[in-house]
């Protein structure tokens, strides 16, 4: 369990790496916790948001030519599909390659955002804190094949450790003050509704 009497270290810029696994095709269509468009929506805008805060991202896939397939379009437009590292092992930090890339991030806080959620997101993440590293969860950029799993994953994590939020909180942790000239660009990366409503009642009001 977390540790309640350690200092709240806040993610920033700095100490803060994004770690995406296995957002691909073939398990889209499995997955029954969010719509397709939302699910996606929300692991892009993730993303684009890490890339305004220069917060780097690893993106790795699971048996990309013959099981799951690639990663969804949108997301690679974002991330650029050169840099996705394909494995075998069902635990993303099994892989020589993405522990290597994770640990040469040099960032001890990790945000860990994949489908299956209690499998793709939660077995790196919980690995992570074996290792002595700060564990996150983007719950809503994951996404998992049923109601028990969804239960199951989210339990299990909390149980070990694993800190669970959503994407856009965990974006706005690091983008720290509203006066930064970042915020502009990540809210605009985030991509949220209700932020463009408010920005566009506040343009019609002069402030």
């Amino acid at each position: 369990m977390t540790d309640q009497s350690k200092p709240y270290i806040p993610l920033t810029a700095d100490n803060s790496a994004l770690v995406l696994v296995d957002h691909q095709v073939g398990l889209m269509t499995g997955v029954r916790d969010y719509e397709t468009g939302e699910l996606k929506h929300n692991v892009v805008a993730l993303a684009k948001a890490a890339k305004v805060l220069r917060v780097p991202t690893v993106v790795t896939t699971t048996a990309r030519d013959s099981m799951w397939g690639p990663t969804f379009p949108e997301l690679v437009e974002t991330v650029g599909g050169e840099h996705i590292i394909d494995r075998s092992s069902v635990n993303a930090w099994d892989d020589p390659k993405v522990a290597a890339a994770i640990e040469a991030t040099g960032r001890k806080k990790l945000i860990f955002a994949g489908i299956s959620l209690e499998v793709c997101a939660a077995f790196p993440a919980i690995t992570a804190l074996g290792k002595g590293y700060d564990a996150y969860v983007a719950v809503d950029a994951s996404g998992t094949f049923s109601e028990t799993k969804r239960q199951a994953g989210l339990l299990r994590m909390q149980q070990a450790g694993v800190i669970l939020s959503d994407y856009a909180t965990l974006m706005v942790e690091i983008l720290k003050d509203n006066a930064s000239p970042l915020a502009g660009p990540v809210y605009g990366a985030l991509d949220m509704p209700w932020a463009t409503l408010v920005g566009q009642i506040a343009k019609a009001y002069g402030k």
